[in-house]
């Protein structure tokens, strides 16, 4: 078992990454010396079909526990779900001393613990994610529902107690979730290890990644996320970097539909898009082609869909969180492993999504 702790300005907590160490979860809750009452275990519906009878025996042993199963996949971060949580949890009677535990991928991180950080102003909460994309989630205490009108706009910083991650959990992954979290795995390597990401070009294929070697990608990639939040908790200057891709991402996402594609895949091609805008506004040296060949070969999607118009994605863009006074701020590279910001308005986002586009389907 590895271990590392994230460190902000509020908090420090323990990340536990090791193959079946789920079944030390109690063991590991105990050592927290955190007063505990009672568990309400937050679990998404296919996770609760293979894991969630353990789970539950687990924990049950020493504490009282109550399932909450929340759908599968980004429709459960809805306002709906969460007051059904909410619900659940007055009527269990928990109270300061109780615990939330989002057992799951990253969509049942962010809903278990927005509702942590609301219950009672706010009570305890653990993450053990499930997934190669909540590698990324579960750290750092970004925690939010989605809105209709775009994604993460309801929300939280509150960090977890801890976080648990079984590696074991992953080999009942399908390879699109498994692609989807690379990407942010991906991502961590472009805005900060130059020498991280010239390791993962190596990899032509995400069929047969050793035990091994994914320990050492979330390893890393929380290492990199650790490292950031500890000096920005509540991005007000270099966190923003770790939404390199996500600006247009997240419009995709939107335009889809939720679910439709996943946030792996949407992410992918809002970074292609975030290394055209680096090379043209930042002037960032790179070989853009081969990269973004390189992203479609491990399976990414290559372009946007046509159906869905170019203004149409630049105002969910401008809608974004990260957008001030009509200018919105765009992570780019100014070389691979360092990334800055810059800030683009509603015209400079179409015409650089325009031509982006037009290359793309040349």
């Amino acid at each position: 078992m590895k271990e590392l702790e994230v460190r902000t300005a509020t908090s420090a907590y323990p990340v536990y990454i090791g193959e079946g160490i789920r079944k030390q979860a109690a063991a590991l809750l105990s050592s927290l010396n955190r007063p505990l009452t009672k568990i309400l275990l937050i679990i998404d519906a296919e996770v609760e079909r293979l894991y969630g009878d353990e789970m539950f025996r687990l924990l049950n042993e020493t504490w009282p526990v109550k399932k909450v199963i929340v759908p599968s996949g980004e429709e459960a971060k809805s306002l709906k779900e969460y007051e059904r949580i909410q619900t659940e949890a007055i009527a269990f009677h928990m109270d300061r001393s109780s615990c939330m535990i989002a057992f799951g991928g990253g969509v049942t991180g962010d809903l278990a613990g927005f509702c942590a950080a609301t219950f009672m102003r706010g009570i305890d909460f653990i993450q053990m994610p499930t997934t190669l994309l909540a590698h990324d989630s579960a750290v750092g205490g970004k925690v939010a529902v989605n809105h209709k009108l775009g994604k993460n706009l309801i929300g939280a910083f509150y960090q977890p107690k801890a976080v648990i991650y079984d590696t074991e959990l992953l080999k009942t992954l399908p390879e699109q979730e498994l692609r989807s979290g690379m990407a942010e795995v991906i991502k961590h390597a472009f805005i900060a290890d130059h020498a991280f990401l010239e390791k993962l070009l190596t990899f032509d294929t995400l069929q047969g990644l050793t035990s091994a070697e994914l320990n050492e990608m979330i390893y890393k990639g929380i290492s990199i996320k650790s490292a950031v939040v500890r000096e920005d908790e509540k991005e007000e200057g270099i966190r923003a970097f770790l939404n390199f891709g996500h600006t247009l991402g997240h419009a995709v996402e939107a335009e889809y539909g939720y679910g439709r594609i996943t946030h792996g895949d949407a992410v992918a091609l809002g970074m292609q898009f975030a290394l055209y805008v680096s090379e043209q506004v930042a002037g960032c040296k790179m070989n853009r082609k081969e990269l973004t060949q390189w992203l479609i070969g491990l399976g990414y999607p290559g372009s946007i869909r046509q159906d869905i118009e170019t203004p149409v994605l630049s105002a969910r863009m401008m809608n974004d969180k990260k957008t001030r006074g009509g200018m919105t701020q765009f992570i780019v590279l100014k070389e691979l492993g360092e990334a800055r910001d810059c800030m683009l308005s509603k015209d400079e986002l179409e015409n650089l999504l325009n031509k982006w586009r037009m290359e793309e389907t040349a």
